[in-house]
């Protein structure tokens, strides 16, 4: 069966919260098109109404709207799978369909509405967010280095220049 790396935007926290979903959950999302709503029962989050905005297959070539079938080579300007670096440049690029299938490894979403419990809640990243703080407190206090004002750095790099010009002239003489 299919499995889908769900990755789920919430325009309100802006924030991103990830999951995988497997199987039935997954099947419900195949044959979808981007842009179409699914609602939120259909991969656990009761309550929420979500838009399919994007995706990408195994290879990670991104999906795009208006190509039929699974994968294409299309000549396109600065937009979804191409960042073009100047005005008006165009290349030949690999694409996806918009058709959601099983060689979809990442579908995402954005939430069009919110059910009762927050997504923060039923994605836990305090967890994520707890652990290096710890580890902060934890660590031992790096040595203090010594405050050296913009006088005395020129100095001190005017003598480790004069030093290297000496050690180059003893060698030189060697």
């Amino acid at each position: 069966m299919a499995s889908f790396k769900i990755n789920i935007g919430d325009p309100n926290s802006k924030k991103c919260y990830k999951t995988e979903i497997k199987d039935q959950q997954a099947s419900s999302l195949i044959g979808l098109n981007i842009g179409e709503k699914v609602e939120g029962n259909r991969i656990g989050l009761d309550g929420y109404e979500l838009e399919i905005t994007g995706g990408t297959d195994y290879c990670g070539f991104p999906m795009r709207r208006g190509i039929l079938g699974e994968r294409k080579k299309i000549s396109i300007y600065k937009s979804t799978g191409f960042k073009g670096k100047r005005k008006g440049m165009k290349k030949r690029k690999t694409v996806c369909g918009h058709k959601i299938n099983d060689k979809i490894s990442a579908v995402n979403l954005k939430v069009i509405k919110t059910g009762s419990k927050s997504l923060s809640e039923m994605f836990v990243t305090s967890d994520k967010e707890a652990k290096p703080k710890e580890q902060k407190a934890e660590e031992k206090p790096k040595e203090e280095k010594k405050e050296v004002k913009p006088e005395e750095k020129k100095e001190v790099k005017t003598e480790e220049k004069k030093e290297a010009k000496q050690e180059e002239k003893k060698e030189d003489k060697k």
